[in-house]
């Protein structure tokens, strides 16, 4: 059946549902929402059947953590998770991507790379090819650069944290930061760590090139919190204000001149603070700023979920508000380029049997009767008509790929949303692919509206973004209440499974 989606699709689809029927019911309806969009996109081309709105977003809530080797990351994730699940210590400890998950185990598994790559429910699914448009073949090195680990914690309930290795590396150092562009723009919250021991900038210059430097024009900025830790270390200093202020400095050189600054240490591992009056203000100071962190992270889930609803609308909207109108701008530029040059070839071939005239009666080509001559005539006329035919749909093609080119697709996207970083694509689909589509040799290059274009696919993305405001509204009343007893209830911590509903938009006629 045409503009189905294929096998695979339907199988990433169903897990899906099972993953959200068993995680957060709240966002199981939205994935028929998105499978509404999907049919719209097959028939005009946005995507392939073998690509959904839904696979090309994530559905859990990501938290990464980054920064220099020795910067404490991973005693600050064994902190959050009440558990010692990462090594610890003052050398690089792990030199790959580790992607901490929930278990109802309350054994700490540590699992290979390829039980990310391999499994579609997972934001890693096929990380291989990522790795492999670095280095051809590096791919296949899948567990080099990713492993898996689980924790029996209930704060990892429902999300996923990932630790990466330091920026100072050297080696798989291009692959390296290929994937963590790819994870930063996954992410819901991306926590960026310096070492307090070396605020100064030559000692986290890649982490400062990377992700300050690279991150501060973003629409997502806000999702980034500055994190300078082990700061106990410099309580023995006569003004140890002085280390957060250059640290502070470095971040401002880099065009950071606003945003979420923390500063904390791992109690268990602080040095000694001889002078009261000082271990109470770097205690203090530490609570406030882990507590807000603490917050930020629980807040993931539901942020995620306002996120995903939104796609829908994002999606919805600029395919009938950008996308129409782009490709209906290229298919003028392309009918008037295919006249053109149509107008071009009559205009050649008259001068030629003009020319030719002059020794032969080459008009007679289009003269008809029954007689053998006219019968050579005819065939003389099939040919001449058949290389119009062949000039015309040479002139298709050639001005299609011309306008195709010129095709700027400027769609805004949140991209810490869409994950989506492929060249030439956006989250609402392939214009270009789109636009192509009405150029192919049997449709009429007379005809107005883009390839699978109608009125009804009009009120199915009318429906959707209805059912999206429907969905939103919903999440509002759960997450929100004037009289403060849901949010007492709810708090900020993870919805519970057990008490969550699953949102049902109000159906309408159009459904």
């Amino acid at each position: 059946m045409l503009n189905r989606p294929d096998k695979s699709i339907r199988d990433r689809l169903t897990k899906l549902e099972t993953h959200l029927n068993n995680e957060n019911p709240l966002l199981l309806d939205v994935v028929s929402r998105f499978k509404k969009l999907d049919t719209v996109a097959y028939k005009m081309g946005l995507l392939d059947t073998s690509e959904s709105y839904a696979t090309n977003i994530p559905w859990w809530p990501l938290v990464s953590v980054l920064g220099t080797f020795s910067a404490g990351k991973s005693s600050f994730i064994n902190n959050f998770l009440g558990n010692k699940l990462q090594l610890t210590g003052n050398q690089a400890v792990d030199d790959k991507f580790t992607v901490i998950t929930y278990s109802n185990s309350k054994d700490n598994r540590v699992l290979p790379g390829i039980a990310l790559n391999a499994d579609p429910r997972f934001p890693f699914y096929q990380m291989s090819d990522e790795i492999d448009k670095v280095t051809n073949g590096e791919g296949r090195r899948i567990d080099a650069y990713l492993q898996m680990k689980t924790s029996h914690s209930d704060k990892l309930s429902g999300k996923i944290i990932i630790d990466s290795p330091g920026f100072d590396a050297d080696e798989q150092r291009n692959a390296i930061l290929r994937l963590t562009d790819h994870i930063v723009d996954l992410s819901d919250l991306v926590l960026v760590f310096f070492d307090a021991r070396h605020p100064e900038p030559g000692a986290m210059q890649d982490t400062l090139d990377h992700l300050v430097g690279h991150t501060i024009n973003r629409s997502d900025s806000e999702k980034f919190l500055y994190i300078l830790n082990q700061i106990d270390t410099a309580a023995q200093e006569d003004n140890p204000e002085d280390v957060v202020a250059a640290w502070q400095r470095a971040l401002a050189a880099k065009g950071l001149t606003a945003g979420r600054f923390y500063s904390i240490y791992n109690n268990d591992l602080a040095v000694p603070i001889e002078d009261e009056a000082v271990r109470k203000r770097f205690e203090s100071k530490c609570a406030q700023d882990k507590a807000a962190i603490f917050e930020r992270i629980h807040q993931v889930e539901v942020e995620r979920s306002y996120r995903i609803v939104g796609a829908l609308q994002t999606i919805a909207n600029d395919i009938e508000s950008h996308i129409i109108p782009v490709v209906k701008e290229a298919m003028n530029k392309w009918l008037k380029m295919v006249l053109t040059l149509d107008a071009v070839a009559i205009g050649i071939f008259v001068i030629i049997m003009m020319v030719f005239g002059q020794w032969f009666d080459s008009w007679a080509l289009f003269s008809y009767d029954f007689t053998n001559a006219g019968i050579v005539s005819s065939i003389k006329l099939g040919i001449v008509l058949t290389s119009f035919s062949v000039v015309h749909f040479t002139a298709r093609a050639f001005s299609a790929r011309i306008v195709a080119r010129n095709i700027t697709e400027n769609v805004i996207i949140d991209k810490n949303l869409a994950g989506e970083h492929r060249e030439g694509k956006l989250l609402a689909g392939d214009i270009k692919k789109a636009f192509l589509k009405n150029t192919q040799p049997l449709r009429s290059i007379f005809r107005p509206m883009p390839v699978g274009w109608s009125m009804r696919s009009k009120r199915t993305l009318a429906q959707v973004t209805a059912d999206a405001c429907e969905f939103i509204q919903g999440m509002n009343d759960r997450y929100t209440s004037p009289s403060g007893s849901a949010a007492q209830r709810e708090g900020i911590a993870p919805v519970q499974r057990a008490e969550v509903e699953t949102l049902k938009p109000v159906k309408s006629e159009n459904n």
